[in-house]
């Protein structure tokens, strides 16, 4: 349950401000119909970390032992800094015609192509890894996902201009320093067994 818990919450947090969550914003703006919107968010969110977490957990049983505790370390030192660096206003476009595609495949296509190597999949494909636990992380960071999106997608505006993005990103970047030094003490003081 811990892995599911802080899945949920560092996702979460790391998506305010991140540009799927501008995307849900402009798909909310554009199509102003948050049933299919939310639907298609929810199935490329499942997706994406389905496929983070499914390669965390391949990682974490083909690395050596000693190696994958170190790269746990880093990743989340990584995290920590990328965290820290706003991503830019530009989000992708949704160049998909509602027409053509439909506003529900619209949101899934375009949702699922910005989530791709984001740093919200990034994390957890890490805590995939650290926790060994596929079911647990990824329903953790999809939930965490929808936590952060579905209320840009039925309150627009309103909701994503206020909050303090500077804070939020300083309390997330500081929850993977946490998590790196808890890695880095269970690396240094149990170098030949799994981290977990």
């Amino acid at each position: 349950m811990h892995s599911f818990l802080v899945s949920l919450s560092v996702v979460a947090l790391a998506e305010i401000g991140d540009k799927t969550q501008i995307l849900s914003l402009i798909l909310a703006s554009r199509y102003r119909k948050p049933i299919p919107i939310t639907l298609g968010v929810l199935t490329a969110t499942l997706v994406s970390q389905a496929l983070a977490g499914g390669i965390g957990r391949l990682l974490s049983s083909l690395i050596n032992p000693v190696w994958l505790s170190w790269a746990i370390v880093a990743s989340f030192m990584i995290m920590a800094y990328w965290i820290l660096v706003p991503d830019s206003p530009d989000a992708p476009e949704t160049s998909f015609s509602r027409k053509h595609w439909g506003i529900y495949n619209t949101a899934l296509i375009t949702f699922l192509l910005a989530e791709m190597g984001d740093k919200t999949q990034i994390a957890t494909l890490a805590l995939a890894a650290h926790y060994h636990n596929f079911l647990l992380v990824v329903s953790g960071a999809t939930l965490g996902m929808m936590f952060a999106n579905v209320p840009v997608i039925y309150l627009g505006h309103r909701f994503s201009g206020a909050l303090p993005q500077k804070m939020i990103r300083f309390g997330t970047a500081l929850i993977f320093v946490i998590m790196g030094g808890f890695a880095l003490h269970h690396a240094l003081t149990h170098p030949a067994s799994m981290p977990g």
